[in-house]
């Protein structure tokens, strides 16, 4: 059986940097042996917003939850704006609510990598640690790991969208290895 990766991520710009990065990490986890799945930016902005009092779920809201429940790891991408998660990713985390009954809890026990693009280095690094908090929260394991990057003093990328950038490029493979790799073992 072969892993299944979920990528959730990027801006409502369409081949945003920290979709990019979301892209590149499930590029390498299928190089590892999985299918993906890419939930981007655009397809996020038309998602509704969340709201716990109302259970309809559009057919893409469904979709969305539908295929996080059957995963084995998550990419999680978002832009830092201001030092947080950006509204659209920030959004389709909390329509995971619909899995807190489930068998597996919100994100119990499943490897998360967590990429983040900022422009700057502190909103970078508070966004991945903001991001790591909800992971753990929801139950869920980040691997060790997150890579930020600056937009505006790097260029990891090249014009087809990939990753030029060998430090980077470094990183990407290190978190598909972590996710690939995750083994939980059972207590006894």
């Amino acid at each position: 059986m072969s892993r299944h990766v979920v990528g959730i991520g990027g801006a409502q710009r369409p081949r945003s940097s920290s979709e990019l990065l979301v892209r590149a990490v499930l590029a390498e986890c299928e190089r590892l042996g999985a299918r993906t799945t890419m939930f981007d930016g655009a397809m996020l902005a038309g998602l509704p917003h969340y709201n716990p009092e109302d259970p309809g779920r559009t057919a893409a809201e469904q979709t969305f939850v539908d295929t996080v429940r059957g995963a084995h790891g998550l990419v999680i991408g978002t832009p830092g704006y201001h030092g947080g998660v950006s509204g659209i990713v920030k959004n389709a985390i909390d329509l995971l609510e619909d899995t807190r009954g489930d068998e597996r809890v919100y994100l119990d026990a499943m490897p998360v990598g967590l990429v983040v693009s900022a422009a700057g280095w502190q909103a970078g690094g508070v966004t991945l640690s903001a991001l790591r908090g909800v992971v753990h929260a929801m139950r869920g394991w980040p691997t060790p790991v997150g890579i930020a990057i600056n937009s505006t003093e790097q260029r990891p990328f090249a014009a087809d969208g990939s990753v030029q950038d060998p430090a980077v490029g470094r990183l990407v493979t290190a978190q598909a290895r972590q996710i690939m790799g995750f083994r939980l073992e059972p207590l006894t």
